[in-house]
């Protein structure tokens, strides 16, 4: 279903292949060796294609789809219309995403050196490096194996990455360190001046901010996202976390593995996330505050103090979610009081 002007499938892959990748499990009355060419959405999927349905509002085009396959939970098998396998799982969501990792898995860069690049003579590049037109590499930066740095993309001094990163058009970094198979998107900037002053009578005194960032594995940052460098540690982002576009981090932020931060999130200086914690859209945090561990922020929340590991909060302030819709349904009551008065 994809373009291929812009993305190349991999396959086609044997049904039994697919259910093995994904953990999933299907009907032995169906053939293992079926192939399958793509993946695609219910609506949209053919006789070749795997779905998947995890969302009982799809049920209806689950029963219309013409999908080959579909990733579904148990209970939803025996619905499955004429032509279609039923690959049991009990993530239908996260065995898509692996079988869209089949078909379309993570390209190695084609290596090379543009001519208009500039690398200084001080700067290590691993073995199958790709450097875009007009991209700069300063003195002391080091990168591993396969890693791509896109168009205008500027590695100021000593920066250092690990194998298979992937620094797209435009980036800027900085005072970072970078582990393996790092993505980072358009136009980021990683390793700035954070915004640290002190107020004195003549006005602002700037703090110089002497930390660095540092990423771990497995992360992947949006475009246009701003991480700024520590103030006099580091700022730290944990294996595996997922950062969307327009995230602003601030300075000695500490955010830890497998979180997931959607657009327009904003840390400020010093707010610690935990493990697997989930921010949602322009939702904040303020300075020092901590969110624990498996926590979730809802979307347009602001937290305000600290919040525990594993519950979700809403608003602003945000409040654990109980009471936040406790506090919405006495405002609708005390709201439609008035009106009858």
């Amino acid at each position: 279903m994809a373009d291929p002007r812009f993305f190349a499938a991999a396959g086609p892959f044997a049904l039994a292949a697919i259910a093995e990748r994904t953990g999933g499990s299907f009907a032995p009355c169906h053939d293992g060796s079926r192939l399958f060419g793509d993946v695609a959405p219910l609506e949209r999927a053919g006789p070749d294609h795997v779905s998947f349905l995890d969302n009982r509002r799809y049920l209806q085009a689950y029963s219309n789809s013409r999908a080959g396959a579909c990733f579904v939970a148990e209970k939803h098998a025996p619905a499955a219309p004429s032509g279609m396998v039923a690959i049991v799982c009990q993530q239908p969501y996260l065995a898509f995403a692996l079988a869209a990792r089949m078909f379309y898995p993570p390209a190695s860069p084609r290596p090379g050196i543009s001519a208009s690049a500039c690398i200084d003579p001080g700067a290590v590049l691993g073995q199958g490096c790709r450097v875009d037109a007009g991209a700069v590499l300063e003195a002391g930066v080091e990168i591993g194996a396969r890693c791509h740095i896109g168009p205008g993309a500027v590695l100021h001094r000593g920066v250092t990455m690990g194998d298979d990163v992937r620094i797209g058009a435009g980036a800027v970094l900085m005072c970072c360190l970078l582990g393996h198979r790092v993505a980072i998107d358009a136009g980021a900037v990683v390793g700035s001046q954070g915004f640290g002053f002190a107020l004195g009578p003549g006005g602002a005194v700037r703090i110089p901010h002497t930390g660095r960032v540092i990423v771990g594995d497995d992360v992947e940052i949006g475009a246009n996202t701003t991480i700024d460098r520590g103030t006099a540690g580091d700022t730290e982002i944990g294996a595996g976390t997922m950062i969307d576009n327009q995230v602003q981090i601030a300075h000695n932020v500490m955010i830890g593995r497998g979180c997931v931060l959607a657009g327009q999130v904003g840390l400020a200086g010093s707010a610690r996330i935990g493990d697997h914690a989930m921010l949602g859209g322009k939702s904040g945090v303020a300075n020092h505050v901590i969110l624990g561990s498996g926590a979730r922020l809802g979307a347009f929340s602001g937290a305000a103090s600290d919040m525990e590991d594993g519950a979700t909060y809403l608003g602003q302030p945000a409040l654990p979610a109980r009471d936040f819709w406790r506090r919405q349904a006495i405002v609708r009551r005390l709201s439609e009081k008035a009106r009858g008065a």
